[in-house]
């Protein structure tokens, strides 16, 4: 973490308290991990020994970090623009050209984490992470007592987003994180070696390489027999194209080697 983190909640409250005259306020300054005091004034805030000034405009639906000298958001555009977003729960979600790529809508984005991690049951298992994104199954796996969880994300953007998110895990045994992309990588991993998998892949139009037969037929090669796999789909498009992705998923991991049901908002199989 290179500083505090900034919302438009958390600036306003800051605005809001300096024209009450109020010389303290409460707030969270890492997305509602925790609560701190800072000293308000008409000019600015101050907070562990350091001054910041209330910024000239606070856009919503962004977060911003402290750079060292001044406040920008945390966002990259290298052949995407890749974005942490705030959410009302706290853990934050990330976009890519504008898509969400976690449900935030009516959970958490951690809490919902949470439950699709306990579909695997993770205890002393090894685990297959092929989308790391901003690591939240990968914390879970790690709090349910996994044995090793091998973590894979192709974008350097969106592992710089998760080195600034405090919901992210670190990177610290037994989880390794490697910035690669899983579909060149997966043929370079040994058959039968992992005990369990998640998987959650960008939509379809924007990585349709992550719901091809053969990444399914390489998922199935490294899983062991009897390995649980969760593969998270959502419904885009569902309503507009009368598309089913969950059942054109669990169609194609029947042929790799599968037995599937739709649970929730993906598809839970296993091994054969």
């Amino acid at each position: 973490m290179t500083g505090p983190l900034l919302t438009r909640k958390v600036h306003d409250a800051l605005l809001a308290a300096a024209r009450a005259g109020v010389a303290t306020v409460e707030c969270s300054l890492d997305l509602e991990r925790t609560k701190v005091t800072v000293q308000v004034d008409a000019d600015g805030w101050s907070f562990a020994g350091q001054r910041f000034t209330h910024l000239p405009r606070c856009k919503d639906r962004t977060i911003y970090h402290w750079t060292g000298s001044e406040f920008e958001p945390v966002s990259r555009f290298t052949t995407s623009l890749i974005k942490l977003v705030p959410t009302d729960w706290g853990p934050p979600t990330f976009e890519i050209d504008g898509i969400k790529m976690l449900p935030t809508a009516h959970v958490s984005p951690y809490a919902d984490a949470e439950r699709k991690v306990a579909l695997i049951e993770p205890r002393g298992k090894r685990i297959l992470d092929t989308c790391g994104g901003l690591g939240y199954f990968a914390a879970f796996c790690s709090k349910g007592q996994a044995k090793e969880i091998a973590s894979y994300e192709k974008s350097a953007d969106v592992l710089w987003l998760r080195s600034l998110n405090p919901w992210s895990p670190p990177t610290a045994l037994p989880l390794t994180l490697t910035n690669a992309d899983i579909v060149v990588e997966i043929a370079t991993l040994p058959s039968d070696s992992f005990d369990a998998a998640l998987h959650d892949p960008p939509r379809f139009g924007i990585a349709g390489e992550l719901y091809s037969q053969s990444f399914y037929g390489e998922l199935a090669r490294v899983l062991k027999r009897g390995a649980p796999l969760f593969h998270y789909t959502g419904a885009p498009n569902s309503l507009t194209s009368g598309r089913n992705v969950a059942n054109e998923v669990s169609q194609r991991l029947a042929i790799a080697g599968f037995t599937t049901r739709i649970d929730g908002d993906g598809v839970l199989a296993k091994r054969k």
